[in-house]
């Protein structure tokens, strides 16, 4: 078994082994995986975190070994929640890390990650313990990515699909949400109304073959942050999403999860 991490602040993670096919997801800095199988240059890799599985350019992979790969999988992680960061790899290089990266190997006392041998000093906002006020945590880090473009696959404030904001939002509170809306769904329990909803819940949203297609946050009564061309706050009711720009429903509601526990 050959076994990786990215080394690099985000690697496309693509359907198929070629750099013109689908971008699915991406691969933050920090998050490893399993090489299941190699070709032309092009790895089938699976995410340890989310088990999403795709395709990458091999020269983008850092070898673990899999010692190095059960320690990082056993060994306490750190989450950097600054929008982007400069981590200083040696006197001579930087590497950016962007909100939702993985840390490591997390030395709390220390402030410090590390991946193979290599130490890494973290400068910048992490998440390593959940905040007490989880959900104005998630609220406050989903408006940091207010404007961020979409981008189908994109996890990144650079570029985010409505599955990816969600997920990552969640990964920096420490609360596990698989990639895709249409898992997504799946967990924490439903409620009926959106009077009832509070900071934090998602909503579902599907089409006319009631397939989920769409989920974003609920953050304030009647108001909901989800990726649709860009990062945006829209009205939200029992019906679905009101665009406040084009002044028309844009998404149908299915269903409304919690996910966090209500003490959360």
């Amino acid at each position: 078994m050959i076994y990786g991490i990215s080394g690099l602040s985000i690697i496309p993670l693509r359907k198929d082994p070629s750099e013109r096919s689908e971008m699915t997801s991406q691969i933050l800095f920090g998050e490893h995986f399993l090489v299941h199988e190699q070709f032309m240059g092009w790895s089938r890799v699976k995410l340890e975190y989310d088990g999403y599985e795709g395709w990458v350019d091999h020269k983008m992979i850092t070898p673990l070994s899999e010692r190095a790969f059960q320690k990082i999988t056993n060994a306490p992680a750190a989450v950097s929640t600054d929008i982007f960061n400069i981590i200083r790899v040696n006197e001579e290089q930087t590497m950016m890390v962007v909100a939702g990266s993985t840390l490591p190997c997390w030395r709390p006392y220390k402030k410090e990650f590390s991946i193979n041998k290599e130490v890494y000093p973290m400068t910048g906002k992490y998440m390593y313990i959940q905040p007490d006020d989880v959900r104005d945590f998630m609220i406050q880090q989903a408006l940091l990515y207010f404007n961020a473009p979409y981008l189908w696959g994109g996890r990144s404030p650079f570029g985010v699909d409505c599955s990816g904001l969600t997920q990552i939002i969640y990964k920096q509170a420490g609360v596990f949400l698989p990639r895709d809306a249409s898992e997504q769904v799946h967990h924490g329990v439903a409620f009926s109304f959106v009077e009832e909803a509070l900071p934090g819940d998602l909503a579902f949203f599907d089409d006319e073959e009631g397939n989920i297609i769409h989920v974003g946050i609920i953050w304030e009564k009647g108001k909901i942050i989800h990726a649709s061309g860009k990062v945006r706050i829209d009205n939200v009711d029992q019906f679905g999403i009101f665009n406040v720009d084009t002044k028309r429903y844009t998404h149908k509601m299915r269903v409304m999860k919690r996910i966090l526990q209500s003490n959360q």
